[in-house]
């Protein structure tokens, strides 16, 4: 299954006032940093009383850059209000990054009140022009039904749009919409296509959508050594799924060279940022010693973060620590709670372990613990249901 964003396209920010000064002659000594910081603020004010003239003479440019500067502060205390009043200003005189941006605000309620059938008018408007950040953003709408009717299709037109414009966002959901045939056939080799084209541009999740079609062969040749090295690239961009996969190639050796130690390594990583799955695994590592010494009191550390994100892979192995006091003080009671959470939440082979497992610690504990350790397994239960 393909690993999806939060969202399909994350809006792109307003655009940020730039001010460039003169520099100083090569022989001129650097003036000390509180003198340098109050020229750049004189600067700023400098650049809002010369921008405040042309956008009152009705400059557009000007107009948009002094919404900007209200919008970020730049020169002038920052106030959403007044921003979406000269950006309009500029917009209603066809500056298309002014149009761009006034739709973001209409769609965010920022400075205005919240607008959708506003934020896609103003959007379109810029889209027409062959904006490609409103033309991923009006493709967003589509999607997601806001401010116009839903339309798959339209949303991957104008998502195609932005995305031969270079667009990474909407390539990358594009790339999306290909695998799965949403608001059109589906296409894998299109789908690769467009998930390389936002990969060679460092975008994360198309890294990783990427080595899963060359690590499943879809749209692409089967390659576990490429899916591997698009894996790697997304890891490095801080992607926990990425890294953890990273690691589980390192440990069955598939397309690269086993090394339990990398795979201890990026299993960390991804464990770190509260990946269940690679905490589950990290674990695993410590209670085995492969790849790192042995460290129990680790291994249960890392089973108990797992089991509260609902691994239950986690929670069995955490209930055999305390049944068999490794890594912890024998409890089995507490073993029975995380037996009693399994079996209620598995099936098939799983349910059947826990379940005699169950059996084996009920005959170490009396019927009052066993009573109170399934009310704290079911209150367990219906926190995360």
């Amino acid at each position: 299954m393909l690993h999806n964003a939060a969202r399909l396209a994350a809006r792109t920010g307003r655009a940020a006032l730039a001010i460039c000064l003169a520099a100083a002659p090569a022989s001129a000594r650097p003036a000390p940093a509180g003198v340098a910081q109050n020229l750049n603020v004189q600067a700023e004010r400098d650049e809002f009383a010369r921008l405040t003239q042309a956008a009152e003479q009705g400059d557009a440019d000007a107009q948009y850059r002094l919404g900007v500067a209200y919008a970020t502060g730049k020169g002038v205390a920052e106030d959403d209000a007044v921003a979406a009043t000269w950006i309009r200003r500029a917009a209603e005189q066809g500056h298309v990054d002014a149009q761009f941006n006034l739709g973001l605000m209409y769609a965010d309620g920022n400075g205005v009140p919240q607008d959708s059938a506003l934020a896609v008018s103003w959007l379109r408007k810029a889209a027409d022009k062959g904006d490609a950040r409103a033309q991923s953003n009006l493709g967003l709408m589509y999607a997601n039904g806001s401010g116009v009717a839903p339309s798959a299709s339209e949303a991957r037109a104008w998502y195609q749009r932005a995305a031969a414009q270079g667009e990474v966002t909407a390539q990358f959901t594009l790339g999306l919409m290909f695998a799965r045939g949403t608001g059109g056939p589906r296409d894998p080799v299109q789908a690769a296509s467009w998930f390389r084209k936002a990969a060679l541009q460092d975008h994360t999740l198309a890294q990783y959508n990427l080595g899963l079609m060359y690590a499943n062969g879809e749209g692409v040749t089967r390659d576990p050594a490429q899916a591997f090295q698009w894996f790697l690239k997304a890891a490095g961009g801080g992607d926990a799924a990425s890294q953890f996969t990273v690691g589980l190639m390192y440990a069955n050796g598939t397309g690269v060279t086993r090394d339990d130690a990398q795979a201890v390594a990026w299993y960390r990583q991804a464990a770190e940022q509260g990946l269940a799955s690679a905490q589950t695994n990290l674990g695993t590592r410590y209670a085995s010693g492969r790849g790192v010494a042995a460290d129990p009191v680790e291994a249960v550390v890392w089973f108990r973060k797992a089991a509260e994100q609902a691994d239950m892979g986690a929670a069995f192995n955490l209930a055999v620590m305390y049944a068999n006091g490794t890594g912890v003080p024998s409890n089995p009671v507490g073993a029975y709670r995380w037996l009693a959470v399994v079996e209620a939440r598995t099936s098939g082979d799983e349910r059947a372990r826990a379940a005699a497992a169950l059996g084996t610690v009920a005959a170490a504990i009396s019927e009052a613990q066993a009573a109170d350790a399934r009310q704290r397994a079911d209150a367990w239960l219906q926190q995360h249901r």
